[in-house]
């Protein structure tokens, strides 16, 4: 069996001067439409999409929304900080099962609770992160 290629479409979403949403496809002459939000002008233009090419139905759409430069200043610094965060997130995670390995087992063999106090976490979490050092 055959499996035909999917194409690949590259939609610019641009505000108006009457505050609509106005998605173009590039590459396909005059296929275009507008919505209030972006999202309706997402939904749309796959249906515009259908009026020039075959394989609207199946095809992968790419977005492009043109914001203001102060927009897309915010959501990159956003991205960036979001991402800072989710790798510190990641690190104190490990850090964690680290502490509650260090607690709950050798010599001191602290009970879930007194551990949980020391970290400030639920005696729950603490369990789960037991369970998570000894399937390690």
């Amino acid at each position: 069996m055959v499996e035909e290629a999917v194409k690949s479409y590259r939609v610019v979403y641009e505000r108006d001067e009457s505050g609509w949403w106005v998605a173009t496809v590039r590459g396909v002459r005059g296929c275009h439409t507008q919505g209030r939000t972006v999202e309706e002008a997402r939904r749309r233009i796959r249906e515009a999409l259908g009026l020039f090419v075959d394989d609207a139905t199946k095809a992968t759409i790419v977005d492009d929304v043109k914001l203001p430069i102060a927009a897309t200043r915010a959501i990159r610094a956003y991205a960036s900080l979001r991402k800072k965060a989710d790798d510190e997130d990641r690190r104190a995670a490990r850090a964690a099962r680290r502490a509650v390995r260090a607690l709950r087992t050798g010599r001191l063999k602290m009970s879930a609770s007194d551990a949980a106090r020391l970290l400030g976490l639920s005696h729950q979490r603490v369990h789960q992160l037991t369970q998570q050092v000894g399937n390690r």
